[in-house]
């Protein structure tokens, strides 16, 4: 994976960085639709059972009650249970609607689709289950009737059938009447709404992924328009850097050329002169060989000053510490502006890159403060922290400026591009808090452990 990673250029990877998540949002909305969806087709079902189970059970009470209400006159009449009996035998609604009647010993004494059952006892009777069927029913009707669901041959298709009953005791005549309704048809009703729901979960699936595909297709190709143009202003502004870094450099060499020639060059050449009329006029030589050690240590004083400019050695023999002072007093030297800095906490030693790169941070920052702040104050602070940790803090109280617009132009801002660069070198953190108008504070932050990574470098 991390061969195949590197092998992938620049745009390769901007945007698979485009791709990715958005397919891993898409997906993950797929798989909260298709949950939804499950939940929704379950509740839709439990509501649909539940409703046609209560209009079921209303309908059964309906037809016991209008039973009982039509044997109720034979109550206490001679011959009442056999006229009962016969009216009961009489009374159905569809091939599989019908009443039966059993004492409450268990004996068969009607029923109109299996007659062959009439006068045998099936109080022992039981279902594939185990479950005592003729028992219950007895039970729940000496209880004040009600419903007992339990497993019976259906007429119409000679086979046991769920079944959902209601009974009620005739306690005149010591009998159970009741009637039923087969579940089957209900059973039949829900696989059709469940194969409905897959069908329109699968449906909303192939929906969100045709979206997906087209969301995929135009997200990704104006995030990769997107990183592109990103890309090419990174590279420009890189670029520019570049030409920046160069042009600093050339300069440095013509300005350093210029010191040596000027300067130092010509120095030399005047006290080689001082030497050779020493030499040639012995009368003079004292006077002449003191004017030339004179030269000689003005020589050596611009040349400290051009080394200084170069690398000051106070950051190499005493520390950073002691170079940003020093830093400090020459600009504050210059006039003008008042420039102080202020060292906080108990000083510890650090690497040569930390010191080199906050020296070179905190140049950039003064100098840039001296040419554009138009500050009265600008405070240069070092903190060591009891972590271990370190901060780096220029403060001025100028104009300020817009840090957005001077960094969105490629051959503008790179001071402050150069600073984050040396900063994300150490892996430290660069804050930059300034606006038109108000002043400027700029912040560097190294951990213990960025420190640690730069002494090992």
């Amino acid at each position: 994976m991390g061969a195949a990673w590197s092998r992938l250029s620049l745009r390769g990877r901007l945007f698979l960085l485009a791709l990715l998540p958005l397919l891993a949002s898409l997906a993950l909305i797929a798989l909260a639709v298709r949950q939804q969806e499950s939940e929704l087709a379950a509740r839709e079902h439990a509501l649909v059972r539940a409703s046609y189970m209560e209009a079921r059970r209303t309908e059964l009470k309906h037809y016991v009650d209008l039973a009982v209400s039509t044997i109720k006159p034979l109550l206490g009449q001679a011959g009442g249970q056999d006229r009962a009996l016969s009216i009961l035998q009489s009374l159905d609604y569809g091939r599989d609607g019908y009443f039966f009647v059993y004492d409450l010993q268990g004996r068969v004494l009607m029923h109109s689709r299996q007659p062959e059952l009439i006068g045998q006892n099936l109080w022992e009777l039981r279902d594939p289950q185990g479950r005592p069927t003729i028992q219950q029913l007895i039970g729940q009707a000496k209880a004040g009737g009600g419903y007992v669901e339990y497993s019976w041959r259906k007429p119409s298709s000679s086979q046991l059938a769920p079944k959902l009953g209601y009974v009620v005791a005739v306690p005149e005549w010591d009998w159970m009447l009741g009637t039923g309704l087969y579940l089957d048809g209900i059973e039949a009703t829900m696989a059709e709404l469940e194969q409905g729901a897959r069908q329109n979960i699968t449906a909303t699936m192939l929906w969100v992924g045709a979206v997906a595909v087209f969301g995929v297709a135009l997200i990704s190709a104006g995030a990769l328009a997107l990183n592109l143009s990103e890309h090419r202003s990174a590279e420009a502004k890189l670029r520019a850097l570049a030409r920046e870094v160069v042009h600093s450099q050339e300069d440095e060499r013509a300005r350093l050329a210029r010191e040596l020639h000027d300067g130092v060059s010509q120095a030399l050449v005047a006290t080689k002169l001082l030497i050779e009329s020493a030499q040639s006029e012995p009368a003079s030589a004292a006077r002449l060989q003191a004017l030339a050690l004179k030269r000689l240590n003005s020589t050596l004083s611009e040349v400290r000053h051009l080394s200084h400019a170069l690398r000051p050695a106070l950051l190499d023999t005493l520390g950073l510490p002691a170079a940003l002072q020093h830093l400090a007093g020459e600009f504050d030297a210059a006039g003008g502006t008042h420039f102080k800095a202020v060292v906080a906490g108990e000083e510890f030693g650090l690497p040569d890159a930390v010191n080199t790169a906050l020296f070179r941070i905190a140049q950039e920052a003064l100098n840039n403060a001296a040419r554009h702040a138009q500050a009265t104050v600008v405070t240069l602070t070092l903190r060591f922290e009891p972590s271990g940790g370190l901060m780096l803090e220029v403060h001025d109280d100028g104009r300020g400026f817009d840090a957005e617009a001077a960094q969105a132009v490629a051959d503008r801002g790179l001071g402050l591009r150069s600073m984050r660069e040396r900063a994300d070198a150490l892996g430290a953190r660069l804050s930059l808090m300034t606006s038109a108008g108000v002043g400027c504070r700029l912040a560097v932050k190294l951990s213990a452990a960025d420190i640690a990574r730069a002494s090992l470098a």
